[in-house]
């Protein structure tokens, strides 16, 4: 995760505000031959932001607006990528029906909040995007039934950087936005991909799913377990997050993997494993090494020690089983949260080179 910088933080727009703006822009121009320019829309929470088209197009039976999405301070991988919306007429009747244009992903597997066929247009986007549709054709006397093709030229490649492949949205991005503001360094949108990834998988019928910190732990779970790519939850930093929604929505059997130092903070109590918002408190790390048989020379090591990676190459030159306690601890704490819902976890702690060093629980 990048870097959150220093002083007041800029917000910024979602896709779905872009893509809503785009098609009050083009729906107006289709009726009435010209582009409102900025152009100007409500969002759910009665913020009124303006719009300037970077690009637009009238055609016979068809408008096009197009605008740059501004992310603000946040490190959004669709900042500044183009959101191109082209309205045309539809039948008769048809209301309003959307098209995943270039870069725009389809649906493919069960779980998201669309089905299965459907653009990757989230419900909120939609629902902004019928509702500036309904307000233009009261306007302008238009019959409201239009079709909404979103691009986002160079989105397939964008979203090999999202978790978009792993949810089973194919060809490009999703549309989205709740409130439709983007709040520099919220992390909504991690947490908002882990309780997606909770829904395919329970969708797909998942047994076991696996819920790791950081990529060599999910290389070494994998490794070990072969399970399949939709069976993993990216749960990053955010073990309380990911815990609360599966406490909602249980799955069969978790794995919970990741590197001594982030799981020895779940073992603590922490459950935000970000390096700028938990620590390892020493004291505490060497009052475990304690337990597990760690002579009071070691303890003392370790209360001094600088890095949990030091406390735990202690335990390992001395072959006492630190790992496991940690894993233990953990474990304990994730069903704290979970709270009954269910779910068996196992917790799998590994070093950097992705050795396996501690474990608890039955796979």
């Amino acid at each position: 995760m990048a870097r959150k910088p220093d002083g007041p933080l800029r917000r910024g727009w979602t896709t779905g505000a872009c893509a809503t703006a785009a098609t009050k822009a083009a729906y107006t121009a289709l009726l009435t031959g010209a582009f409102p320019d900025p152009v100007s829309i409500t969002l759910p929470k009665g913020e009124q932001p303006s719009f300037a088209l970077s690009r637009e197009s009238l055609s016979d039976g068809a408008a096009t607006a197009a605008i740059v999405k501004d992310a603000g301070d946040d490190p959004d991988v669709t900042h500044l990528a183009t959101i191109s919306v082209t309205v045309r007429p539809g039948a008769k009747g048809s209301g309003v029906t959307f098209r995943a244009g270039e870069g725009v992903g389809t649906v493919t597997k069960a779980g998201l909040p669309i089905p299965p066929g459907e653009p990757a247009i989230n419900p909120v986007p939609r629902d902004l995007m019928r509702g500036v549709v309904a307000e233009v054709a009261a306007a302008h006397d238009g019959s409201g039934d239009v079709e909404i093709e979103i691009s986002v030229p160079g989105g397939e490649a964008l979203a090999r950087k999202t978790w978009n492949p792993r949810l089973g949205i194919v060809g490009g991005l999703s549309i989205l936005g709740t409130t439709g503001v983007v709040v520099p360094f919220s992390c909504s949108a991690w947490i908002h991909s882990i309780h997606r990834g909770i829904d395919v998988a329970r969708a797909e019928g998942f047994p076991l799913i696996a819920a790791c910190t950081g990529s060599t732990s999910e290389a070494a779970v994998a490794k070990r377990h072969g399970l399949p790519e939709t069976a993993f939850i990216d749960m990053g930093d955010f073990a309380g997050g990911m815990l609360k929604y599966l406490r909602r929505h249980p799955v069969p059997k978790l794995i919970i993997g990741g590197g001594f130092a982030k799981l020895a903070k779940l073992a603590e109590g922490h459950m935000d494993l970000h390096s700028g918002r938990s620590q390892i408190d020493m004291d505490w790390l060497a009052a475990r090494l304690g337990e597990v048989g760690g002579a009071e020379s070691q303890v003392r090591a370790a209360r001094e020690a600088n890095t949990g990676l030091e406390v735990l190459n202690i335990a390992k030159a001395a072959n006492l089983l630190l790992g496991d306690r940690i894993a233990t601890l953990a474990r304990e704490e994730a069903l704290q949260v979970l709270d009954g819902a269910g779910t068996e976890v196992i917790v799998e702690v590994f070093d950097r080179e992705g050795t396996l060093v501690g474990s608890a629980g039955e796979v």
